[in-house]
């Protein structure tokens, strides 16, 4: 009776509750490209800002915005993901504005914003997985990958940085640390397999990390990245 006097009153046939559980089996949206946008302003800003506090406080805050997008476009109820991107919204202002205070040492800003940032690809390892099941290659499934890619070489890059910080030996055998700048442009030269060669680990410990970025970056993109691409343009054939 009740449910018939809503219905009557509001021109509609569902109940308040119906219309909550269709509200929230909306389709996630995935908006892999967004991230992808925001994890490439991330490589960028860090390359360019100088070495502070207040910067890598604004570059783990470019990378928590692309989590919670993650979060917030993912497969779950919409009111699951809406409470989840909150949580971790809520969570990652907290870091980002005690990183900013300088509140934290520096080792343990590397391993925050590492957690971070390697938060993003598993995220969206999760959900591009339904998607392509769902909708098969499309841009969002390759701005998603693309985006995962990027933060593999972030994530080393806030590696290097950690045991620069706590080894005494410099880390690069040009007798230098780097900034921050370079720790991030040397991961993505490793990654890509590039090797300029102005930067090269000093340690034992630094060539064991360059080798597994070295492999890691080769083998998601002859893998991952080229059978998407693949598969994306003999769609567009088709």
């Amino acid at each position: 009776m009740a449910s018939d006097a809503i219905a009557a009153v509001t021109g509609s046939d569902a109940s308040p509750v119906d219309r909550g559980r269709d509200s929230d089996r909306r389709e996630a949206q995935y908006r892999y490209a967004a991230v992808f946008s925001l994890v490439l302003a991330a490589v960028v800003f860090l390359i360019a800002a100088p070495t502070a506090d207040w910067s890598r406080a604004v570059a783990i805050a470019i990378e928590g915005v692309a989590l919670v997008i993650t979060v917030a476009t993912s497969r779950e109820r919409e009111s699951v993901r809406r409470r989840r991107a909150v949580t971790v919204g809520i969570a990652l202002l907290v870091v980002v504005v005690l990183i900013a205070l300088e509140a934290f040492p520096r080792w343990l800003i590397a391993v925050t914003a590492a957690v971070v940032t390697a938060a993003v690809p598993i995220a969206l390892s999760r959900g591009l997985v339904r998607l392509l099941r769902q909708k098969g290659v499309t841009l969002n499934a390759v701005a998603g990958s693309l985006a995962i890619y990027l933060s593999v070489g972030l994530i080393f890059a806030w590696v290097i940085g950690f045991f620069a910080v706590v080894d005494s030996t410099p880390y690069f055998a040009q007798n230098t640390s780097g900034t921050q700048g370079d720790k991030v442009y040397f991961s993505f030269t490793t990654l890509t397999t590039t090797g300029f060669g102005d930067f090269t680990p000093a340690t034992p410990v630094g060539h064991a990390i360059a080798v597994i970025e070295m492999l890691t970056g080769q083998l998601y993109l002859v893998t991952v990245i080229g059978l998407l691409i693949g598969n994306f343009a003999a769609r567009g054939r088709e």
